[in-house]
């Protein structure tokens, strides 16, 4: 999923699940930058204090892609959770949506409601639990189940335009530019499906490594996802570890969003919130009438310059560090990170080596 679903919808059904203005940003935000989170490594400050992090995302074309033992440790539980069913390494590796380590994973992040970044936890879930649904029969390990041919999705994506997307992203015009990339990206993710799982409104086939062929229809996925993540927000605020039987989305709500995610086909994802965010502000979606606030990754703004002072993250190399002060320590930064650190540990530690499941990556 893409921009306009991790933090616009995030917002939107936080915001209707009832947690207030402020605090459904919070999610959202921290859900959308599990995606943007690229730094890893220790930031030292100039009085010598330092503060521990990882990357919940590599870039597509990250050398780190080619060790598996980092794809474990950030593809696996951050984008493609396992879904834990099957025999093999290979087949429990799987994401599969809804599954039982994915209600398992939120429950845990209801059970610690009470931290001073809870939110940010919560945020860092949600990512994960509704890419089970986009992500599907995809894996964060090397794996056939990733290998993509006979990719078909009717006339509105023609195979020039797949090829296009390629050319654009990559910056690389070549005449085989196709074979190169999708053997570049193949076996990892959903590289070679291209944008197509994250596409909301997409209809699509393709044939796995395994022979299989696959049909996926986007919209009913995207808009279970979003009630799910909906029920999780509403368990969360009232401390509900059966958050599934929560009330999810009201259905005049649940029309209007899966109306706009159907007919909202621009390619480009921050377009998509735009157009998301102009539709809620107009009042389109019943039970709200507001903008969506404002999110930015990297730079002047971000969470990362409000805590730390870095525009950029190369500016971690200049000597003397940013100045550590003890507002670093309530910032959304510091919280974030700490989120991503507890998620990790949960889900590699805790939830994938239990004992029915049985899935140890890290």
């Amino acid at each position: 999923m893409n921009i306009d679903f991790h933090y616009g919808v995030i917002y939107i059904v936080s915001r209707l699940a009832g947690l207030e203005r402020e605090d459904a940003e919070v999610v959202a935000h921290a859900c959308q930058y599990v995606d943007d989170a690229t730094t890893d490594g220790v930031l030292e400050f100039a009085g010598g204090e330092s503060f521990d992090r990882f990357a919940s995302a590599h870039k597509l074309l990250d050398y780190k892609n080619e060790l598996n033992a980092q794809n474990r440790l950030v593809w696996a539980p951050f984008h493609f959770l396992p879904g834990g069913d099957g025999d093999s390494l290979d087949e429990k590796a799987v994401c599969r949506p809804d599954s039982t380590v994915a209600r398992r994973m939120v429950r845990r992040a209801i059970d610690d409601k009470q931290a001073d970044n809870a939110l940010h936890r919560l945020g860092v879930t949600l990512h994960v639990y509704v890419d089970t649904w986009a992500h599907q029969g995809f894996s964060g390990i090397k794996s056939n189940h990733n290998i993509v041919t006979a990719l078909e999705a009717g006339r509105d994506y023609p195979h020039e335009a797949c090829l296009a997307w390629l050319k654009e992203r990559f910056e690389i015009i070549e005449s085989n530019v196709e074979a190169r990339l999708l053997n570049l990206i193949s076996k990892l993710g959903h590289g070679s499906a291209l944008s197509f799982p994250d596409w909301p409104w997409a209809k699509w086939s393709y044939r796995n490594g395994h022979g299989q062929m696959i049909h996926r229809d986007n919209l009913p996925d995207f808009m279970a996802a979003a009630d799910m993540a909906c029920k999780a927000v509403q368990g969360f605020i009232r401390g509900n570890q059966r958050y599934e039987m929560e009330a999810g989305l009201p259905p005049t709500a649940r029309t209007a969003l899966q109306t706009l995610l159907g007919n909202n086909r621009e390619q480009d994802q921050n377009n998509r919130l735009a157009t998301l965010g102009r539709h809620l502000a107009d009042g389109h979606i019943p039970g709200l009438k507001e903008s969506i606030p404002g999110y930015t990754a990297k730079g002047r703004g971000s969470w990362k310059f409000m805590a730390t002072g870095l525009e950029r993250d190369e500016d971690e190399l200049k000597q003397p560090g940013p100045s550590w002060s003890p507002d670093f320590e309530t910032s959304d930064y510091r919280k974030f990170h700490d989120a991503i650190k507890e998620h990790r540990f949960v889900v590699t530690q805790q939830l994938l080596p239990a004992p029915d499941i049985g899935l140890r990556l890290a």
